[in-house]
C-alpha cells in the first residue's frame, strides 16, 4: 500500500503547492508594485540628468483603488518626462479611476501612444492560449469600444501630454528639447511606420542633433527595427506585462504576447539592428486584465530612467 499512499502524498504537496502559488500570485503579488531604477547615458555632453517616469499597461478599473493610490504617489519621484505606452483602460469605466492615478502628474511634460485597450474592452479568454503564440483579434464586431477621445481629451488637454500615436512631437523637458516619435499598438497591426520618416525628417531638420526617443505599445522586431533605423536614441515599449507569470529568477519571460526575444520581455537592455545598437525599456507593466487577476514571479512596475550625459 506504500505506492499509492506516496502517490497521494505526493499529489497533495504539489496541489498545496499549486494552491499557495494561486493564492500568491491573486491576493498579494499582483498589488507588490515596485519601481525599477535605470540609467541611460545618452544626452549631449555637459547635460544635468533627466528622470523619466515610464508607465505603461494600467489596465484600470474604477474599484482599483490600491493601484491609483500607488500610482498617484509616483509623483513624488519628481520625473521631469513621462513616457506612457498604452493599455491604460481595463473597463468601460476606468477614465475615473486613471484621473486619480494621474492627476498628480499635471504640469510635467508628457507623451503616450495606445494600446488596444485604450480603444476596446477587455473580454474574457483562456489565459493558456498564450503559451500557443501572440494572442489574435477577435471579429470587430464583437468588440466593446472604449471612448478613446475621452481618454486623448484627458492626456492631451488636461496632462499636457502630446499624442505619439503614428506621429512625432517635441517635448520641452526640465528647459531643453527632445524629440519623440512613435506608433499605435502594433499588436493589432495599427501601426503605420511607412508615415514616420518623412515626419521625422521634416522635424529633425530643424536641429538634427537633439536626442530623440521611439514610443511604442507592443515591441514587435519589425517596429524597433525600424525605430533603430529611424534614428531613436532610446526606446520605450510595454504590453508584454514581462510575462506576468514567471519562473522566479528566471531571466527570461514564458511568454511575450509578440516576437519579442523572451529575455528581453522586461526591463532594459539593448536593441540590436545590424552595426547600431539603441536602449530598450520594456515595461513589465502596472496592471493585468480583469480577466487574469494575477502576477507571479513579476511584480507590477514603473521605470524611472535616468537620462544622463554620454562620454
Amino acid at each position: 500500500m506504500s505506492g499509492p499512499r506516496t502517490a497521494l502524498t505526493a499529489l497533495g504537496a504539489v496541489g498545496a503547492v499549486g494552491a499557495a502559488a494561486a493564492i500568491w500570485g491573486i491576493a498579494i503579488e499582483r498589488y507588490l508594485f515596485t519601481v525599477r531604477f535605470h540609467e541611460v547615458a545618452l544626452l549631449p555632453p555637459g547635460s544635468a540628468p533627466l528622470r523619466v517616469l515610464h508607465l505603461s499597461d494600467a489596465h484600470m478599473a474604477p474599484w482599483q483603488h490600491r493601484k491609483q493610490r500607488w500610482m498617484a504617489a509616483l509623483a513624488d519621484l519628481e520625473p521631469d518626462l513621462i513616457v506612457n505606452t498604452g493599455d491604460n483602460i481595463g473597463h468601460e469605466h476606468g477614465l475615473r479611476g486613471l484621473r486619480a492615478a494621474f492627476d498628480p502628474l499635471r504640469g510635467i511634460p508628457g507623451a503616450f501612444v495606445h494600446g488596444s485597450n485604450d480603444h476596446i474592452a477587455p473580454s474574457p479568454r483562456n489565459p493558456f492560449k498564450y503559451f500557443l503564440g501572440p494572442s489574435k483579434g477577435g471579429a470587430e464586431q464583437a468588440w466593446e469600444p472604449l471612448d478613446t477621445q475621452a481618454l486623448d481629451g484627458y492626456l492631451t488637454d488636461e496632462l499636457g501630454w502630446i499624442d505619439l500615436n503614428n506621429a512625432v512631437g517635441t517635448l520641452e523637458v526640465a528647459g531643453r528639447r527632445l524629440d519623440a516619435f512613435g506608433v499605435s499598438d502594433a499588436h493589432r497591426g495599427w501601426d503605420r511606420l511607412e508615415v514616420l520618416p518623412d515626419l521625422i525628417q521634416q522635424l529633425r531638420g530643424q536641429d538634427p542633433t537633439v536626442p530623440m526617443i521611439g514610443v511604442t505599445h507592443a515591441p514587435y522586431r519589425r517596429v524597433l527595427d525600424e525605430f533603430v533605423d529611424l534614428g531613436a536614441d532610446a526606446i520605450f515599449a510595454g504590453h508584454t506585462h514581462g510575462g506576468q507569470v514567471r519562473i522566479p529568477g528566471s531571466p527570461a519571460a514564458l511568454v511575450a504576447n509578440c516576437d519579442i526575444p523572451l529575455r528581453q520581455a522586461r526591463g532594459l537592455s539593448q536593441w540590436t539592428r545590424l552595426d547600431r545598437s539603441v536602449p530598450l525599456n520594456v515595461s513589465a507593466g502596472l496592471g493585468h486584465s480583469i480577466y487574469a487577476p494575477v502576477r507571479f514571479g513579476c511584480r507590477p512596475e514603473a521605470s524611472l530612467i535616468t537620462l544622463t550625459a554620454a562620454g
